[in-house]
């Protein structure tokens, strides 16, 4: 989770802090409040998680383009589930957990490509509490739909079932970042995917690690319809 930092001049051009970052935040926050209530919404339950009682939590996986309204998926379809959402430690990152923790989550700080000794703790200590992670495994910065090793290392280190998610719009502009980021139309329908659980298995070699890797990629991707 998270987006890339720009370079250059531009960055000096468009850095926003302090009090105007918080300002902004938190205006930005009440309008996609606003535009996710004109979505309609249709679940594709596959694992039989939405609306039952919590009898195992899950590191959640789901693509860094299909980011901007998931926070209000979870709140509307799992507001019984609670957890983290692993963000990235970049100066943009600060600004995205402060947009997370309005939603009410807990933020734990790095990437999922290079999960660090402190977020792989911290992670860990979410799931051991009887609460959900959630990853975007290609994030921060790519490539899309390339799963970053990070999740898997959680995976072994912690026996937590990987739950695949995606959404899937019925109209959307694409952003010109790396991923080509979704932000839905207004009054579009949005299918939300879970998709089976999935184990990944313990490994003592690069090759080994690779087919997990490989097999979780495909599993999340095959939920995914619009690239």
């Amino acid at each position: 989770m998270g987006t890339g930092k720009r370079v250059g001049k531009t960055q000096e051009t468009l850095k926003i802090e302090g009090w105007l970052a918080r300002w902004l935040i938190a205006f930005g926050f009440y309008l996609l409040q606003v535009w996710a209530r004109t979505l309609r919404y249709e679940v594709d339950d596959r694992a039989g998680v939405v609306g039952r009682p919590v009898t195992e939590n899950y590191i959640g996986a789901l693509w860094h383009n299909r980011l901007l309204i998931f926070p209000f998926v979870l709140r509307r379809f799992f507001s019984d589930r609670h957890g983290a959402a692993l963000i990235s430690a970049s100066r943009d990152g600060d600004l995205l957990a402060d947009a997370i923790q309005r939603f009410g989550y807990d933020v734990v700080r790095g990437s999922s490509s290079r999960l660090g000794a402190s977020a792989v703790r911290q992670l860990d200590e979410v799931l051991a509490a009887g609460r959900d992670v959630v990853i975007t495994p290609d994030g921060p910065r790519g490539p899309a739909y390339e799963l970053g090793p990070g999740i898997i290392f959680l995976a072994q280190k912690t026996g937590a079932a990987v739950l695949p998610m995606n959404l899937e719009f019925s109209h959307c502009w694409r952003l010109g970042s790396w991923d080509r980021f979704i932000v839905p139309r207004p009054f579009a329908k949005v299918r939300v995917l879970v998709g089976q659980p999935h184990r990944v298995g313990a490994t003592s070699t690069s090759e080994e690690f690779e087919r997990e890797r490989l097999a979780l990629q495909n599993t999340i991707m095959g939920l995914v319809e619009m690239r």
